[in-house]
């Protein structure tokens, strides 16, 4: 969004006294011209002063922050959502996958044994973050608070060259490893109505040194973690007063090109509904309560969903499906087929339920309601829990979505079902709100930090800031598919 520019005009004259010793005092009159405010509105000189205030108290100013993004949320596609940041001094672009179920941002670093060197993404090149190229950065030792602060939430570890490093260890044998480092992020902030201005703010952020975390065929440069506690980014700057606590995305998921909203704010739609978070709780945890199928809520046992250790309900946009605990996923299923039985074929397809369809999936099949805590609901088209597969004589072959956590009590909201709705992130009220939305449209975003649902100064965002999306060549069948998100204790299911 192009700044204002507000042309300001003050014409005085110094004023000075010159007294010498024993001598007379001399004084000069001076004359003072007021400021020529026509044209302006109320609220850009609001806005001017808050700037002008920041610097007088020595803070800044809260602002909100827009991220570019692109990806979709077919498996067949990409899978994955990403966007782009800038860091260090000067400024160098880094493409990262959003990810709301970990807390740390990485890079891959110029020294990284095992990261991918090319992506299958057409229009990225892989960079790696070189420490000595930039002027802003500093080691993060051992002994700093934040390492500290590393070690309570995350696998921080410490070298004999007293640095501090982390080892993320998954599911499926992957992993990434690296040292933490702080230097400079770069952005453009708006504070209120349009005012824009570029900023910049101090980070901490992995410098991985080994990893095979990310295929070749979608590899990015590393991940950016939205989750709450102490070294997320979004925790840094709002602990710095640079952003609101709280942030938002809208995964377009309807339009081919797919990209979307990123914005460190919260997003403001009079639809909006939302439930609590569930407290002391490393992802963002939810309080699902039931499940209804065309109306009917299904007879499931509400311990199915109670939250524990290794049980509950989590939103994670770094999961590009969505996961139902075991004792749900079958009553979930019959449901849907009991409804849409007379005008589908059932097709089993690698294990995977599937049907055969003539028309139009939204004629034929179901909407879902998941329910949440506080009289929330999540209302799923049948677009948003099935995925097209594939075609069979014509006709097109749709295949649940959702997918069965075997022997587990865990229900993971991927983006199949996140995509074509405003989601924020409440982290100052503690709670989760969405609201249905076409996310190719501009969104109003509130830069209060207050939690509520009241605003001021609401700018606007417009996915037409991100880089023209290019088709992205397909994915192989044999590695598509379930890019689930790789830090859920210890669990990575692939669909095959």
């Amino acid at each position: 969004m192009p700044p204002v520019t507000v042309a300001v005009v003050v014409s005085a004259f110094l004023v000075m006294s010159v007294a010498a010793a024993g001598g007379d005092v001399q004084s000069l009159r001076l004359t003072l011209e007021r400021a020529n405010h026509d044209g302006l509105e109320l609220s850009q000189l609001r806005d001017r002063d808050s700037i002008r205030h920041g610097r007088i108290l020595q803070q800044r100013p809260t602002g909100v922050v827009d991220f570019p993004v692109d990806g979709t949320y077919d498996p067949f596609l990409v899978g994955l959502y990403f966007t782009r940041i800038k860091l260090g001094t000067p400024p160098k672009e880094f493409y990262v996958q959003i990810d709301t179920g970990s807390d740390v941002l990485w890079v891959s670093c110029t020294s990284c044994s095992g990261c991918p060197t090319s992506s299958g993404l057409q229009q990225i090149k892989l960079e790696f973050f070189d420490p000595s190229s930039s002027s802003t950065v500093s080691p993060i030792s051992c002994s700093d608070q934040r390492c500290v602060l590393g070690e309570e939430f995350s696998d921080s570890v410490c070298s004999n060259r007293n640095q501090c490093g982390y080892s993320f260890q998954y599911g499926d044998g992957s992993g990434t490893s690296g040292y933490y480092i702080s230097d400079s992020m770069s952005f453009d902030s708006v504070v209120g109505n349009s005012l824009t201005t570029h900023s910049s703010a101090s980070v901490v952020f992995g410098t991985s040194q080994t990893g095979d975390l990310t295929k070749p065929d979608r590899a990015v440069d590393g991940i950016f973690g939205f989750g709450q506690q102490g070294l997320s980014v979004i925790s840094q700057l709002s602990s710095q007063r640079v952003t609101p606590n709280a942030f938002s995305h809208c995964l377009d998921g309807k339009n081919g090109g797919g990209g979307g909203i990123l914005v460190l704010g919260q997003i403001v739609e009079p639809n909006m509904v939302y439930t609590p978070l569930l407290p002391s709780l490393p992802h963002y945890n939810v309080n699902l309560q039931s499940i209804a199928v065309n109306g009917q809520t299904l007879s499931i046992d509400s311990s199915v969903f109670a939250t524990s250790s290794n049980r509950g309900t989590i939103i994670d946009s770094g999961t590009t499906l969505a996961y139902l605990a075991d004792e749900a996923y079958d009553p979930f299923v019959d449901a849907i087929m009991q409804t849409a039985s007379q005008s589908v074929r059932p097709l089993l397809s690698k294990g995977n339920q599937c049907y055969v369809v003539m028309s139009s999936v939204s004629e034929i099949f179901p909407t879902v309601s998941l329910n949440f805590a506080g009289g929330a609901s999540m209302l799923l088209r049948p677009e948003d829990y099935l995925l097209q597969q594939t075609s069979v004589g014509g006709a097109a072959v749709w295949c649940i979505g959702f997918q069965k956590l075997q022997g587990q009590g865990i229900t993971i909201l991927g983006d199949l079902v996140l995509k074509d709705k405003v989601v924020v992130y409440d982290l100052a009220g503690q709670r989760i709100g969405w609201a249905n939305y076409d996310c190719s449209s501009p969104v109003n975003v509130s830069t209060s930090n207050t939690g509520t649902t009241e605003y001021v100064n609401a700018g606007q965002f417009d996915h037409r800031n991100s880089a023209p999306y290019e088709t992205y060549k397909l994915i192989p069948s044999m590695v598509i598919a379930l890019v689930l998100h790789i830090a859920f204790f210890g669990v990575l299911p692939i669909l095959l």
